[in-house]
């Protein structure tokens, strides 16, 4: 027997996975996101979901693993897809992966218990180990160890490495120990807690207890700890350059970067300011009001917003000096930058009181001790010229320690020698703890005291990372919340003239105490279970990690250029760990010449790039085939620029090809993959429908098999046969998923290039190879073959509206043109009419919007002529009207065949608003088939209840 498919190679809730990867973008507290940036992290729902599916079999599958058949009937019947499309075993199995992709999910014991069960019952109780050769942020190898797997991670970035060490291969190292500093092993309950001072208990000892420190609950209580001391220190030293100011605390300086005025009358310093606004909360506007005296500038806090006229100095087109007026091209102000003529002014002072957030004029102070520190270390290291995205070089930043002013340096500095100083202390207190003394360091996989002192230190080294990101002249200032943005608030190194200045003992943003607390709270909530994880420092062409599964993140050809914005903080992060992991911080800078992204600046010209890239991709896939397992599929994110979209589809022939997208597709097939599967993965869900028509995924997931090694060629004409005759029921799969209209052109490329790639090659007439260029665009044609098929069936006055949707949208049209469509469809305007889908006027026929229905007054028993077209709008509006639960009401009045044709009706609708770029009805089409199951669902609850009436109309 052929072996079964596994779940991700039929059908997903896909639906549901989008959901929870958007909603995973507004979570924070525990996130792994919160604990060491990194630059387009997948979200943990996909990566739990895509590792899930691609190790369980699809239960509906004849071949599938019995046991794990019966165990997916064992879950529970009362979820959403059961209820809306029958007691299935994928069905049951779709109800559960929706509860296991939610955040909740991530420490629930029960779901994960549950989740960890069925890959071993589907495996036969050997669940492979996981390989990530791209590993990046981590989510993969995380979701992998979540789920029981024994997750390996590899990447040639070493800010990678660690962040991957930091998060699976540390933690389960010192799994379930308590904390080893003083004041938590003298003072806790038995669960963690620490009781009043002064009760019976506050002086109890801990070593009975150390159970009820689960996970690596001991390890985040000792990064706090030392963490704490390490900023009672640092104020020791340094407290007195973060003065009050009107006895309060000062969270931020706001400042402006200054040049020469280029006016020779005025030869003085002038501001640059984007603007001069400090908030703009309601209730507490205020901004810098600049007073000119002589030749000198100097700002007053004022109440209210600045007049327009006075809003910054600065803007896209340059500068003007404000004294003069006189305008600062940008080539001006780049000469001044690189002649070390750019300074900074005290803009304003903000504080934290009894009153809440406070706004100051400058003080001359104030100004005098931030000028006064003295850094005694700075981070020596070059800012690439022509890195992607970077912008500072152009004005004289051309080093990393430039980005900081000497306050931010000094108190950088202070707590970085701090990390080595709490390292000793806690090696320290771990060896009075009674962990081992056998000098084995963490590098070595020790465990004992001085291994732990080290695992300590690697996570005050990302307190300071993550510090770094918030002090640095960089940042901006929030006007709305009145808050510190990040230095990467996206993938660059941006140009900013005013900036924050932080204060690190502040309790504001940026501060060294909020720091430790996300940390600690991401150790706090990973796995319970002590899975092991092992993380290397390598090369994907060099890898030779035998009998694991493989899921990755590769990179984006030109999209993110990792090395250069790693350079940040790798200077940092190999100061305060190169004594523990000396082999991955050997470089002076983080590795760049065997990256794998295709960059100009790096290869000399655009082709040298595309070739480095391309080949490199290729020889990467092909280590990867020599020793992947054949038993389970790979899967390969690709995530893609907004401009890049429209090619995943390939849409029309005018739409620019994404080069990268095509290198991927090329490159898995060439190296002996073939594709049997793409997952369209959103993470901006709400955003993108909002936004317009092509809510597009924000990474594609490509499931891939080894193609046989004797795979026959075969002509085009063939692989246009075989799309025509497999990729209809195909596209029926996929609907029986949930799949969104909005995301189905994208889906279905996975089973037409599941075609196309099952042989060796796909011949042209004259001998040439059809390239994957062309074959995506006939797998599209394909496409839409299929959805206009599924026309024949449906009532002649439906298919006369999509015909006349597809040309005219809802405008209006001679009676004449109306006349000859309908007789081509066996039917007439008057009947069309009738049917209530269009009107006439004027000697005009125009289709009837649904919003000119009155709102919940239809009813299908009095309709004489009921329609598909009719019914579908119809649940639209009571969608949009009524919600769910009125569209189910409906639902359960309409004629069986029009129920189920309407959402069918949907997909083929949302493909023409795509093509003609119509966003407001797309929105409607998506949304109506993405509230099916719902639908469907409530339907059938009202009607197992009696409940028929409609409650809804007047």
């Amino acid at each position: 027997m052929p072996p079964a498919k596994k779940l991700i190679e039929v059908a997903l809730p896909l639906d549901a996975i989008n959901q929870a990867s958007a909603r995973e973008k507004s979570i924070r507290h525990g996130h792994p996101s919160t604990l060491h940036l990194w630059w387009a992290r997948r979200p943990l729902a996909a990566a739990r979901a895509v590792i899930f599916t691609s190790l369980v079999d699809d239960p509906d599958d004849p071949n599938a693993n019995s046991a794990f058949v019966q165990a997916c009937r064992e879950l529970p019947g009362d979820g959403p897809n059961v209820s809306a499309k029958g007691d299935t075993p994928r069905m049951r199995l779709f109800d559960f992966i929706e509860r296991l992709v939610e955040w909740e999910a991530t420490t629930d014991e029960t779901i994960m218990g549950q989740a960890r069960n069925l890959i071993r019952i589907a495996t036969d109780g050997i669940p492979p180990p996981l390989l990530d050769p791209f590993a990046g942020g981590g989510s993969i190898p995380l979701a992998a160890q979540r789920l029981g797997l024994e997750a390996h991670a590899s990447d040639l970035n070493p800010v990678a490495v660690m962040i991957n060490k930091a998060m699976i291969e540390i933690p389960p190292r010192f799994a379930g120990m308590p904390p080893v500093n003083p004041r938590d092993r003298s003072t806790m309950f038995g669960d963690g807690s620490t009781p009043p001072p002064g009760s019976e208990a506050s002086g109890r000892g801990s070593a009975t207890r150390a159970g009820a420190w689960r996970g690596a609950a001991g390890l985040a209580a000792d990064v706090r700890y030392y963490g704490e001391w390490m900023r009672e220190r640092a104020f020791e030293r340094i407290g007195h350059l973060y003065p009050t100011h009107n006895n309060e605390t000062v969270i931020a300086w706001l400042w402006a970067r200054t040049v020469i005025s280029p006016n020779p009358a005025v030869n003085a310093p002038v501001p640059l300011v984007r603007s001069f606004v400090l908030s703009k909360k309601r209730g507490r506007e205020c901004w810098a009001k600049p007073v000119i005296e002589g030749t000198t500038v100097r700002f007053e806090m004022t109440k209210g917003l600045p007049p327009r006229d006075e809003d910054g100095t600065v803007n896209r087109r340059g500068g003007k000096c404000i004294i003069s007026g006189e305008p600062m091209a940008f080539d001006y102000i780049r000469a001044e930058g690189k002649a070390g003529r750019m300074g900074a002014q005290l803009m304003a002072i903000v504080t934290e009181g009894k009153r809440g957030r406070s706004y100051y004029s400058p003080d001359d102070e104030q100004a005098r001790i931030a000028e006064s520190a003295e850094p005694e270390w700075k981070p020596v290291g070059d800012i690439p010229e022509q890195a992607l995205g970077f912008r500072v070089q152009l004005y004289g930043m051309d080093e990393y320690h430039k980005l900081f002013t000497p306050r931010q340096l000094t108190a950088l500095t202070t707590f970085s020698d701090l990390v080595h100083e709490a390292r000793e202390l806690a090696t320290q207190d771990a060896l009075a703890a009674g962990l081992a003394d056998d000098d084995v360091p963490l590098r070595e996989s020790g465990r004992g005291a001085r291994a732990y002192g080290e695992a300590v230190s690697v996570y005050l080294a990302f307190a300071l990372s993550r510090a770094t990101n918030r002090s640095a002249t960089i940042c901006i200032w929030n006007v709305i919340g009145e808050k510190i943005e990040q230095v990467f608030a996206r993938q660059a190194i941006p140009m900013t003239w005013d900036f924050p200045e932080s204060n690190l003992f502040s309790n504001s943003t940026g501060n060294w105490a909020g720091n430790l607390r996300w940390i600690g709270k991401v150790l706090s909530a990973g796995p319970q279970i002590a899975t092991p994880g092992y993380v290397k420092q390598e090369d994907a062409n060099e890898i030779n990690n035998t009998a694991c599964a493989m899921s990755t993140d590769p990179p984006y050809y030109d999209n993110i250029g990792y090395a250069d914005l790693s350079d940040y903080f790798y200077l940092w992060m190999r100061r305060n760990l190169q004594e523990v992991y000396p082999e991955i911080f050997g470089t002076m800078l983080v590795p760049k010449s065997a990256e794998l992204i295709a960059s100009t600046y790096r290869h000399g010209s655009k082709e040298e790039a595309k070739r480095f890239f391309e080949s490199g991709m290729l020889e990467a896939f092909s280590n990867f085939r020599s020793y992947v397992r054949d038993d389970f599929p790979i899967t390969v994110y690709y995530a893609f620029k907004q401009q890049d979209a429209g090619f995943l589809g390939f849409k029309s022939k005018t739409e620019v090809a994404s080069t990268g997208w095509e290198t991927m597709l090329a490159s898995l097939m060439k190296s002996g993959f073939r594709i049997v599967g793409t997952w369209p993965m959103r993470t901006e869900r709400a955003t993108g429908l909002k936004a317009g028509v092509n809510a597009l995924a924000s990474s594609i997931v490509l499931v891939c098999r080894p193609r046989l090694e004797n795979a026959p060629a075969t002509s085009r004409r063939r692989f246009l046969d075989a799309l025509r005759a497999e990729l209809p029921a195909a596209i029926v799969e996929m609907k029986t998923g949930s799949i969104a209209p909005v995301d189905l052109a994208q889906a279905s490329i996975g089973p037409g290039m599941a075609i196309y790639s099952r042989y060796s090659a796909v011949l042209e007439a004259d001998g040439t190879q059809l390239t994957v260029r062309a074959a995506l665009g006939l797998i599209n044609a394909a496409l839409d073959e299929a959805l206009e098929a599924q026309d024949a069936h449906l009532d002649a006055e439906t298919r006369f509206a999509i015909d006349w949707f597809t040309q005219y949208g809802h405008q209006s049209r001679e009676f004449g043109q109306a006349d000859v469509l309908a007789r081509a469809k066996n039917t007439s305007v008057e009947s069309v009419e009738l049917a209530g889908v269009a009107a006439s006027d004027g000697g005009k026929v125009r289709l009837i919007h649904w919003k000119e229905y009155d709102p919940g007054a239809y009813d299908p028993g009095q309709d004489k002529r009921p329609t598909v077209w009719e019914g579908a709008h119809h649940l639209i509006e009571r969608l949009n009207s009524y919600g769910e639960m009125g569209a189910a009401v409906l639902y359960n009045k309409l004629p069986g065949d029009i129920a189920e044709s309407a959402r069918d009706l949907a997909y083929r609708l949302h493909q023409v608003c795509d093509r003609k770029k119509w966003a407001e009805d797309a929105l409607d089409y998506n949304v109506l088939v993405s509230s099916w199951s719902e639908i469907t669902r409530l339907a059938a609850s009202l009607k197992a209840s009696g409940t028929t009436q409609d409650m809804f109309g007047d």
